[in-house]
């Protein structure tokens, strides 16, 4: 195991250079980076310069005066050859050190710690309660399949399934957010102007009542994957032979379904319980937020790739595949504790 572990970590590295590389090489030939837009904020100031009109410069600066432009590049870093600028940006990260904004005027970290916890309410309560709902659904289905119940149960969570989101939230809106019927909840944030007058429960029913509909439109879609997965698991092991063994040495129903089946069953969402954990905490969802208003790492990250913010960009992808490497990892060790049998000294 010991053997493995290492080498799973040894293997990030390389991955994480790869995956900078061929970030660090797409940006460098999309067009309108941070030089073309300051240029076009300061020509629309008027404090380009003289106009140039050798055709020596490229077209994002025509008019400005090469020696703005050079100091322009020079600001930015532009001004050294693009190995050298990935050189440094690895040795940086190393370092966690994810450099500043260009726009922000902040550090990227910074950044992501400031909108994380719109995130983290986002995704962290809507795992808590898709868990908290589907796992049992899934196992009430299993236990009672072909039933009415296990039949208008699969239609609601499918047509659940099929409405986007965001759709559903511009209904919300429209119905509960002030639109044409009743202003129920709030539009914007994640709590009232007046939250720290509020008492301690005045503060909880504030910030629910700002979550209830983000919260609503990104889990009525979340159901479906995990209780059809959990039913499915649940069925798949009830109709093995050492049910049928347990059963004929006469256990009852309910020693053999939480004795047996109810730990083997669980092992594919035990599994991949740390992966859907740490991932609630960095869920970003970009429809969402712009349409409830909300100032989160889906919003970030939007803006930083339409604003070329490349610190920005990279930073959060360097964070984000690591967490995601590690998570993997984590995952892979879970499998053995809930399973010893698995082993991975073949690998």
């Amino acid at each position: 195991m010991l053997t493995y572990v290492v080498k799973r970590i040894a293997l990030m590295v390389p991955t994480l250079v790869g995956i900078l590389l061929v970030s660090f090489a797409i940006i460098q030939f999309v067009p309108g980076g941070p030089v073309d837009q300051l240029v076009q904020e300061l020509r629309g100031r008027g404090e380009v310069g003289e106009v140039v009109a050798s055709g020596s410069v490229y077209r994002g600066a025509q008019g400005v005066d090469p020696d703005k432009l050079a100091e322009i590049r020079k600001m930015y870093g532009f001004d050294r050859p693009a190995h050298e600028r990935f050189l440094e940006m690895l040795v940086r990260y190393a370092r966690f050190d994810l450099g500043q904004s260009y726009f922000h005027h902040k550090g990227v970290w910074q950044l992501i710690v400031e909108k994380l916890p719109v995130s983290m309410s986002l995704g962290l309560w809507s795992f808590l309660i898709t868990y908290a709902v589907s796992i049992p659904l899934g196992i009430a289905k299993a236990v009672r399949n072909g039933s009415a119940f296990d039949l208008w149960t699969s239609t609601a969570i499918l047509v659940g399934y099929a409405i986007p989101g965001f759709v559903l939230g511009v209904v919300l809106l429209v119905l509960f957010g002030g639109g044409s019927f009743m202003q129920v909840f709030p539009l914007r944030g994640l709590t009232s102007d007046n939250f720290d007058e509020l008492s301690l429960f005045g503060q909880v029913l504030d910030y629910f009542w700002h979550l209830a509909m983000p919260l609503t439109c990104l889990i009525v879609g979340s159901f479906a994957v995990t209780t059809m997965l959990t039913k499915n698991t649940f069925l798949e092991e009830i109709r093995r032979q050492y049910v049928v063994t347990a059963r004929a040495k006469g256990l009852s129903e309910r020693t053999v379904f939480y004795k047996h089946v109810f730990r083997n069953a669980l092992i594919p969402l035990v599994t991949a319980f740390p992966a859907a954990f740490v991932g609630a905490f960095f869920t970003g969802s970009l429809l969402i937020e712009t349409l409830f208003s909300l100032d989160g790492l889906g919003l970030l990250s939007y803006e930083a790739v339409i604003k070329r913010d490349y610190p920005v960009v990279l930073g959060s992808l360097y964070v984000f595949s690591l967490i995601g490497l590690v998570t993997k990892l984590v995952t892979d060790l879970c499998y053995t504790w809930v399973d010893p049998r698995v082993k991975f000294t073949a690998v």
